[in-house]
């Protein structure tokens, strides 16, 4: 098809297999129905009055010669196969769809506290996509964030409890927050803890906080990550 009947490669882009293939048999049926010049039938049907320029035409094929034509076939049923193949992988156009990357993560813009029951109580995280999830603790927000996460929801509290002071769960989540990022070796928490037994810790990897969690079931949040002071740990 590039050297018979002039095809670039351009003109097979977009194309499915049966349209690329009608375009191949066109072009192969005009050589398969090539007569030479020197027959009593071509002489025939030549026009006079465009004699020379056929003739001319039917010379450069003929010169081309029965094994140029064989070498075309084969090279273009290898190209055949090769098509065929392509379209076995390449989804239709119709059902492609587009690919939004699932490592996008949007950033925290607020939360909200909801008490259905006295046992049923829960943080709602809320992105700037409008996309939400629940949770219970604060440790359970650890298994999905990462750092960015943990300095939005420190910045959003904070900013909430400036002028009016956390009651009932909110100080749940507010007391694990300040002991994360604001370590001071007077407070309760810290000055106790050699009254207490180590039972077990965890490291959240993707946002670099520490859990430790003591016998009295008092839990401890630390990350030299998130915050440059040093944590009275004994």
């Amino acid at each position: 098809m590039k050297h018979m009947a002039g095809y670039k490669d351009k003109k097979f882009k977009g194309k499915s297999f049966d349209a690329i293939k009608q375009m191949f048999d066109k072009a192969y049926k005009q050589v398969a129905d090539f007569v030479p010049m020197d027959t009593e039938s071509s002489r025939k049907k030549v026009d006079c009055s465009g004699e020379k320029a056929e003739s001319s035409k039917k010379r450069t094929r003929a010169v081309l010669g029965e094994e140029s034509v064989k070498k075309q076939k084969v090279e273009d049923d290898a190209e055949k196969v090769e098509l065929k193949a392509c379209l076995e992988i390449v989804p239709n156009d119709d059902s492609a769809v587009n690919i939004k990357s699932l490592a996008t993560k949007y950033p925290i813009v607020d939360w909200k506290t909801h008490i259905l029951a006295e046992d049923i109580i829960y943080y709602q995280i809320i992105r700037a996509d409008g996309s939400t999830k629940d949770y219970k603790i604060f440790s359970a927000m650890l298994d999905d964030f990462d750092i960015q996460d943990v300095l939005d929801l420190y910045r959003l509290v904070k900013e909430r409890f400036e002028t009016t002071s956390p009651e009932g769960y909110d100080r749940l989540l507010w007391g694990d927050l300040i002991t994360l990022f604001e370590p001071s070796k007077e407070d309760e928490i810290w000055k106790t803890q050699q009254d207490y037994t180590l039972i077990s810790w965890k490291l959240y990897d993707s946002c670099g906080v520490h859990l430790l969690l003591m016998n009295t079931r008092c839990s401890y949040f630390f990350s030299t990550t998130l915050v440059e002071k040093k944590y009275p740990l004994t």
